[in-house]
């Protein structure tokens, strides 16, 4: 993985130097810039670099690279993994490479085919070619948004960067978006084109741009579908097993040293059996875990137990870290390494692995994904449990959940608070149909509930604007679709690419650790769209036909387990370490002052968390976050 920037429509060298300096984490190997003065009516241009070798570690693999004929520019961040088949076409088509890196095969196509060309890419990747014939610069995301690309247009030019952050030195003095703070609360995260900096943008995933004479056109390459198989005679288990298991294999080029996650789920656990299958050489694997103290609050299952035992089978070798981290010092620092506010504390877990991993790895393979194309999470449960109250009037199922909102609460700390969470949630959207129900399930606060915590100004700023706008148009979408591929896909439009897979690039790229993420792989998403949604979703069981493909590769006990979630014990660091901060940061004055929530509001939120009468810990985070990200940003500096 890399860094990317550049300016189209702008020759400004020590700009690009200044943007890359920004995103040096991302690309600690080396810095590249090249600037096109204008020339006969074309327009000037400059792109930056920041290197992280992967493949090829010569130089022939720096970039900005160009093409032999000097009319192609590009400055790439990703992996293509059929790299090698594609440059065989192109060699038997007569092109000649001069390095072993797929950056020289994807320029070389891009100048064959345009923007066809993406569709002939198996990857993870974001990045910008310029013509310095015609003055065009394109860029392009893959398909599920896996490595992210901001833009901003400017004073007729257009600014793009890997991170946001990279962005401000070219820009007027950083500011909140105001109507995107509803957005945040709700869901802990900006869904994209929107970010939280007014006038930055992301291309949303499966686009790409292009500007030329001052325009820039979005246009979207490639959607999720879905046509599934008539089911009858196909062994779907058996089609996802081959499938996971050349995902894999794909993705284990590297010319540096790869291993990967090992969190004991069946996930991780399917890429590291999948992976030990072919490597001569023990695996090295990666597992963190927290201490008995910051997990008191609420024990769960000891996760690395089963992955000892993963380890165990498959001969790997195996690091576990019990994670103490200095909570007060590190959160304001990645606040900064996010760009963005996200109020999920499993950004948290994932830098502190992937700074683990770095002690001995440069390339991690990852679980994450399969939960949104196999139907993995507890709210495609829910939804399945709760079509048999769909019949009842919304009226009597609005009197039940008022009736008993009142009266249950989070309890004292231990096992019960888990499921008494689960409970909760699944109470507060038994009042609304199937995908409103699903919608306030993503959602941490009712659009009721935020109307009494936004105050009267930001209310205004929203000018009646919908939180859940841009999900309902993601639905829209697919209307005609099975009512779980419908979830999977506004979940695999906005929670994956918007939250997931954002702090999965900025915690690994952090840590100057390149993230894999192979059950997102093309082929294999192609593949799920294929299967019926009662493989993934077989009565109360999730994820189903992931679970029956790995049944003879690892233990019954790691496949059928109780899915585990990935996050942080924040709920023990607000009580805690985080304590003096909350009190600091959102106090009545520091709030009021700020004038985008009611301070009333905070306080009543603090209380009942404190008494135990509402879960409220991750509200209560994504405030706190939210403050730091101003002070970082906005408050006068680039950060």
């Amino acid at each position: 993985m890399c860094g990317i920037c550049g300016v189209a429509g702008l020759a400004d060298e020590q700009l690009a130097s200044t943007m890359a300096g920004l995103i040096e984490h991302r690309g600690p190997d080396g810095q590249g810039v090249r600037v096109f003065e204008p020339r006969d009516g074309r327009a000037p241009a400059t792109l930056g670099h920041r290197r992280l070798i992967i493949i090829d570690p010569s130089e022939r693999g720096a970039q900005p690279m160009g093409t032999p004929d000097g009319r192609y520019w590009i400055t790439y961040n990703g992996e293509i993994y059929n790299f090698r088949e594609l440059r065989a076409e192109l060699e038997r088509d007569g092109v000649r490479f001069r390095s072993d890196c797929d950056t020289e095969v994807l320029l070389a196509l891009y100048a064959r085919l345009g923007p066809a060309a993406l569709e002939r890419l198996n990857g993870i990747y974001a990045f910008a070619v310029f013509d310095s014939e015609s003055g065009e610069l394109f860029m392009a995301r893959d398909r599920l948004g896996v490595k992210p690309l901001y833009y901003a247009e400017h004073g007729g030019a257009l600014y793009f960067a890997s991170e946001a952050k990279a962005l401000l030195p070219a820009l007027p003095p950083a500011r909140l978006r105001e109507s995107a703070v509803a957005e945040y609360l709700s869901f802990l995260w900006v869904p994209d084109p929107d970010t939280m900096f007014e006038g930055i943008q992301m291309l949303p995933a499966g686009h790409y741009g292009t500007w030329r004479d001052g325009r820039l056109d979005i246009t979207e390459w490639w959607d999720m579908s879905f046509a599934p198989g008539s089911g009858g005679g196909t062994d779907w288990a058996g089609e996802v097993r081959a499938g996971v298991a050349d995902a894999v294999t794909r993705q284990k080029i590297a010319d540096v040293p790869l291993g990967s996650f090992l969190s004991g789920g069946l996930d991780s656990s399917a890429i590291v059996a999948n992976l030990t299958a072919t490597m001569t050489e023990p695996l090295t694997t990666y597992t963190v875990g927290f201490s008995s103290a910051d997990l008191a609050h609420e024990p769960g299952s000891d996760d690395a137990m089963y992955a000892r035992q993963v380890a165990d089978m498959f001969g790997t070798e195996y690091n576990e870290r019990i994670l103490t981290p200095d909570i007060v010092d590190l959160l304001p620092r990645l606040v900064w390494h996010m760009d963005e506010p996200v109020g999920d504390p499993a950004a948290i877990t994932t830098y502190l692995i992937c700074a683990a991993a770095k002690e001995r790895l440069t390339v991690v393979l990852s679980g994450m994904g399969a939960d949104e194309i196999f139907a993995g999470y507890p709210r495609y449960l829910a939804a399945q449990l709760l079509r048999a109250i769909d019949p009842l009037p919304l009226s009597a199922r609005r009197r039940v959940r008022t009736g008993l909102e009142g009266r249950l609460t989070m309890g004292r700390p231990g096992r019960m608070r888990g499921p008494r969470r689960n409970l909760l949630k699944m109470l507060r959207g038994i009042d609304q149909p199937l995908l409103e129900r699903h919608l306030v399930y993503r959602s941490y606060y009712r659009p009721d509930e935020l109307e009494h915590v936004l105050s009267p100004g930001l209310r205004a700023a929203q000018n009646g604007r919908d939180p859940y706008e841009g999900h309902r148009a993601h639905l829209d979408c697919v209307s005609g679709e099975h009512w779980l591929n419908q979830l999977l896909y506004v979940d695999m439009k906005t929670f994956l690419p918007c939250l997931n897979l954002t702090y999965t690039d900025k915690m690994g790229m952090a840590a100057s650790t390149e993230v894999r993420v192979p059950l997102l792989d093309d082929e294999l998403v192609e593949l799920s769209g294929r299967v019926p949604p009662r493989e993934k979703l077989h009565g109360t069981k999730r994820k189903y036909v992931l679970k029956r493909a790995m049944e003879g590769t690892l233990p019954r006990e790691v496949i059928w387990r109780p899915k585990a979630g990935f996050s942080a014990p924040i709920r023990a660091w607000l009580a805690g370490p985080l304590r003096p901060m909350v009190d600091d940061l959102l106090s009545p004055d520091t709030v009021r002052r700020r004038g985008l929530i009611e301070p009333d509001a905070v306080r009543r939120m603090v209380a009942a968390n404190d008494a135990g009468t509402e879960d409220n810990a991750l509200r209560i985070w994504a405030l706190l976050t939210l403050e730091l990200w101003q002070r970082t940003f906005t408050d006068g500096g680039t950060g």
